[in-house]
C-alpha cells in the first residue's frame, strides 16, 4: 500500500467516525440531573494523611534547630 492509499482510507474511517458523532443528541437535559447530584453531596472534609503532618513536624523542627538550613532550603524552592 502506498502513503496515499493510506492517508485516504484514513480520512475515510476518520469522515465515517465523525458523522456518527455528529449526529449523537442526549435524550434529555443532564443538568437538572447534575444539580441534584451536587445537593445529596456532602462537602469533603479535608483530610491531612498523618505522614504529611510528620513530614511538616520534621522540617519545623530542622529550621528551628539549624537556622543555616533556610537559605538551602529556598534555593531548592
Amino acid at each position: 500500500m502506498s502513503n496515499e492509499e493510506i492517508n485516504n482510507e484514513m480520512k475515510e474511517l476518520l469522515k465515517r467516525s465523525v458523522h456518527s458523532v455528529q449526529n449523537a443528541e442526549l435524550r434529555r437535559d443532564l443538568w437538572p440531573q447534575m444539580l441534584r447530584k451536587l445537593d445529596e453531596q456532602p462537602a469533603p472534609a479535608i483530610h491531612v494523611p498523618w505522614f504529611d503532618w510528620a513530614l511538616a513536624a520534621i522540617l519545623s523542627a530542622v529550621l528551628i534547630f539549624f537556622p543555616g538550613s533556610i537559605p538551602v532550603l529556598f534555593y531548592h524552592l
